[in-house]
């Protein structure tokens, strides 16, 4: 028997089709579900059209332009997101498909969009600048360790630090490296170790694991407590190719912990070779120092002896030898001048000769020779005086004509002449010199004027 084709229960494809798409349109008004980005295209139209799956199921989906034009990511194959969408029906083939309005990362996918967010921020105010970083101290007594105190990254920071500087003194400030409350954990122990200023640098890590375990590391509050850190932090969080916002805000960035460990750790060899060269240069240093000094303690002894009272007695003394030297040059010249004055008169009176010119030449000769003697006397004695008081006024000038008057000498235990009871010390031991030697006495009392 034919079906009549005029019955209401009789459905054409396209009617069949136009009423399933109402029918799930209205029961499905809005859903929400999760699956894999597959067979993704991006027509010229600006619409998407993709494939959602799981393990065992697949379903076609389009997003129109006017609600993908507002997402702030564009979905690739393989990713994983969460949708918001209604089911409809493709009429023309027959095709039920999500209709998605909303959609957004699921997972690591939108811890990702988190993570480039608060770093695209965070640059944007500074935070990463290299101007702001502290440097490493030079010489490092004494090193923070901010992890887990049972974690792996605190035995690999030990075991690196106890080989390459055991010398070194460590704090650990146990802290939780993983969970919703760790990141408050690790700014009050960032907090603790500025407020005790007790260790040079600090390691702030933790062993490696997924961006879900090291979430923590990428908090907004933990990157600020680092970059007000006072003390220099190393972040050293999980694997080489791991990277969170602890990382690009802390002063120095090591690719695991135990990377860390080596950097705020002096090799022992490298440390004993600086202190050689340091030990070097030291004595070099004070070895010249040392020739300077001795140099100006020479000069300075010279200066002194030009002062001293014995080097201008002993000029004084050259002077009047030489000033007697003189005189009796002087006066063997005035004796040779006169004997051949009276060799003159001799020869002249011989020339002449009468007996009677020769008498009163003879008295003459003697008066002027008895007035040469005379004035020759004279000179003599005057030279003489002269050189008496020359010798007299030298004698009076000279420390030992004061000794002999009864004066005296005092130096102290330096050989500095004492001229003031303000350089006397109670206690302290005197030399005393006398015309005929000295003695050395202690100082009991003291009494000024």
């Amino acid at each position: 028997m034919l079906l009549n084709q005029k019955s209401p229960s009789v459905y054409s494809v396209s009617r069949l089709n136009k009423e399933i798409r109402q029918l799930l349109e209205r029961n499905f008004a809005s859903i929400t579900i999760t699956g894999e980005i597959s067979n993704f295209v991006s027509p010229s139209s600006g619409h998407w059209y993709f494939t959602v799956k799981d393990d065992h199921a697949q379903i076609r989906a389009a997003m129109w332009r006017g609600n993908n034009q507002a997402m702030r990511f564009k979905p690739k194959n393989g990713d994983q997101v969460q949708m918001q969408a209604r089911i409809s029906l493709y009429e023309p083939r027959g095709d039920y498909q999500l209709i998605v309005e909303q959609m957004e990362p699921a997972g690591e996918g939108a811890l990702k969009l988190q993570f480039e967010a608060l770093k695209m921020q965070l640059a944007s105010e500074g935070l990463f600048s290299a101007s702001h970083k502290k440097p490493l101290p030079n010489i490092i007594n004494k090193v923070g360790i901010i992890t887990s105190a049972t974690g792996a990254a605190v035995k690999d920071i030990l075991t690196v630090l106890q080989r390459r500087a055991p010398q070194l003194e460590i704090v650990i400030y146990p802290a939780q490296v993983q969970g919703n409350t760790a990141h408050q954990q690790l700014i009050e122990k960032i907090s603790l170790a500025n407020s005790r200023k007790e260790v040079d640098v600090i390691i702030l890590g933790r062993g490696g694991g997924s961006l879900e375990d090291l979430w923590c590391f990428n908090n907004e509050s933990l990157a600020r407590a680092i970059f007000t850190s006072q003390i220099p932090i190393v972040s050293a969080v999980g694997h080489e190719i791991d990277f969170t916002i602890s990382d690009y805000v802390a002063d120095i960035r090591a690719a695991t912990p135990s990377a860390a460990a080596e950097l705020v750790s002096p090799n022992q060899a490298q440390l004993f070779s600086l202190i050689t060269q340091q030990k070097q240069a030291l004595f070099n240093a004070f070895k010249h120092y040392l020739a300077i000094q001795q140099r100006n303690a020479v000069a300075i002894k010279h200066r002194l002896s030009l002062c001293h009272p014995q080097s201008q007695l002993q000029q004084k003394s050259q002077r009047l030898d030489e000033l007697s030297i003189n005189l009796e040059q002087a006066i063997k010249q005035k004796l040779l001048g006169a004997q051949k004055s009276c060799s003159s008169l001799n020869n002249r009176l011989m020339l002449r000769s009468p007996n009677l010119k020769l008498q009163q030449s003879q008295h003459q000769l003697n008066k002027l020779k008895t007035k040469l003697e005379t004035q020759l006397q004279q000179q003599l004695k005057q030279a003489s005086n002269n050189l008496a008081l020359q010798a007299a006024r030298l004698n009076s000038v000279s420390p030992l004509t004061v000794l002999a008057r009864g004066y005296s000498i005092t130096k102290n235990e330096q050989g500095q002449i004492i001229n003031s009871i303000l350089q006397i010390k109670p206690d302290s031991k005197m030399t005393t010199t006398l015309i005929d030697g000295d003695f050395t006495a202690q100082i009991l009392e003291i009494n000024s004027k």
